[in-house]
C-alpha cells in the first residue's frame, strides 16, 4: 500500500503516559485476548514500550529483559499497529528499534509468543531471524496454540 514515505513520516519514541489511552484502542481492535489497560501503564518507563507516531499513535511495542542463568534474555511482549496503518512498515521499524534496544541492553536471545493462525506476524519475525523453538498447545485463551519464537543474536 504505502512504501517508505510511509516510513520517514513515522517516528519512533518511548511510550509516555498520555499515549496509554491509544495504545490500548489499538490492542483491543488488534487482539481477540487484548491486555488490560493497567498492563501498559506498568511497562511506562521501561526503555522496551516504544510508540510509533505519526500525529498520533499508530502502533507500538512491549519489550523488556529478563536475567537468565548469567546472562540476559530479551522479551518482545506485545506488537500491534493501527489496523488502517498496517502493511506500511510500522511494525517491521518498531520490531528493529525494540530488537536493538534489547541487544543494547545485553540480552544474548529474544523470544516472543505469537497465536498459530497469526501467519503476518511470524512471516515478520521470521524476516527477522525468528524461529519456532516450540508450540505451546492451548496457550491462549480460546484454546488456540502459541509458536514460542526464539531470536539468537
Amino acid at each position: 500500500m504505502t512504501t517508505a514515505t510511509s516510513r520517514a513520516t513515522a517516528g519512533v519514541r518511548e511510550a509516555v503516559r498520555a499515549d496509554l489511552l491509544d495504545v490500548f484502542r489499538i490492542e483491543r481492535r488488534s487482539f481477540p485476548q487484548p491486555w488490560p489497560y493497567e498492563a501498559f501503564e506498568r511497562f511506562l518507563d521501561e526503555p522496551g514500550f516504544l510508540v510509533a507516531d505519526d500525529d498520533g499513535v499508530v502502533g507500538y511495542v512491549v519489550a523488556d529483559t529478563m536475567a537468565n542463568h548469567g546472562t540476559s534474555v530479551g522479551h518482545v511482549k506485545d506488537l500491534a499497529v493501527r489496523r488502517d496503518r498496517r502493511g506500511e512498515g510500522i511494525g517491521r521499524l518498531l520490531l528493529g528499534e525494540a530488537l536493538g534496544g534489547l541487544f543494547v541492553e545485553g540480552a544474548g536471545r529474544v523470544k516472543l509468543e505469537v497465536r498459530a493462525n497469526n501467519d503476518a506476524a511470524r512471516e515478520l519475525y521470521g524476516d527477522f531471524g525468528f524461529r519456532t523453538h516450540h508450540v505451546l498447545s492451548g496457550y491462549y485463551d480460546d484454546g488456540e496454540d502459541a509458536h514460542i519464537m526464539v531470536r539468537g543474536r
